[in-house]
């Protein structure tokens, strides 16, 4: 659901301002899982489930138009594993803090991380840095910090924490496109494919808050930061992406990192 969400994304955002375009998808994952929650009579979260959740929104709100112009302005298989290994790394830390030691596997894993993103990160034969790369790296700090704040919603409804999360997420980017004066006109085909993101995004969100409720915060982390797998092979079929040596050597070692790291 994420890799796909995340190739839709980052195509349409070339087309049109990724905040406004964040800002739809948000309020259509938002409507759409409302109504999950109301059909399947779902229990209410405390207030302190709440409070996390829209923490864990607020987060992601920003971090997700900041991973679609990564996506847009350099090469989805670039920008897509970088966000995941520090999205996954980050979490993977904390939960061994919280929850102790997993097993050497993980360092393992870092270490593979490291090397992956260097390789990704290297100039170009021209000298230059990849375009995208800082607003990955962005990206990918705040995906780590919407895992955490989910991780202390606790055992809630997945269904509203989830509606939860994404109200939180409407407001900040549909805050951040009116004061920045980024409302434009959109083509139809663009709000149809802002509207396919945010469900495809919002149920891959519920589904990974499930994930992270019944078992260790760093394997549900871990195993759904697989989803680059899903953009760069979109990205390498739809739009005939092609990458340097190294550069492909880098996005393989990240991608095979992630489940590493897991143990």
């Amino acid at each position: 659901m994420w890799g796909a969400s995340d190739f839709t994304g980052g195509y349409a955002s070339r087309r049109t301002n990724a905040f406004l375009f964040t800002a739809i998808a948000h309020f259509s994952g938002m409507v759409f899982m409302t109504s999950v929650a109301l059909a399947v009579h779902a229990g209410f979260p405390t207030r302190s489930q709440v409070l996390w959740s829209l923490a864990a929104g607020a987060i992601g709100g920003i971090s997700l138009p900041l991973f679609f112009k990564a996506l847009a302005s350099g090469k989805m298989g670039l920008a897509a594993p970088v966000s995941a290994v520090l999205g996954a790394g980050i979490p993977t830390i904390f939960s061994m803090m919280t929850e102790g030691f997993p097993g050497v596997g993980h360092v393992l894993g870092f270490v593979l991380a490291g090397v992956g993103v260097w390789l990704i990160s290297r100039a170009e034969d021209g000298g230059t840095r990849p375009e995208g790369l800082g607003l990955a790296v962005l990206a990918g700090i705040g995906f780590a910090g919407f895992y955490i704040c989910i991780r202390q919603a606790g055992d809630g409804s997945a269904v509203w924490t989830a509606t939860i999360a994404r109200a939180a997420s409407f407001v900040v980017t549909s805050t951040i496109v009116l004061v920045g004066g980024h409302w434009q006109r959109t083509a139809p085909v663009i709000l149809g494919m802002a509207c396919m993101v945010g469900f495809l995004d919002v149920t891959g969100s519920m589904a990974f808050i499930r994930a992270s409720q019944a078992g260790r915060l760093d394997e549900a982390v871990v195993l759904s930061s697989l989803y680059p797998v899903v953009t760069v092979l979109l990205a390498r079929i739809l739009l005939r992406e092609h990458f340097t040596r190294w550069k492909l050597v880098g996005m393989i070692t990240a991608l095979i990192a992630v489940p590493m790291i897991a143990g």
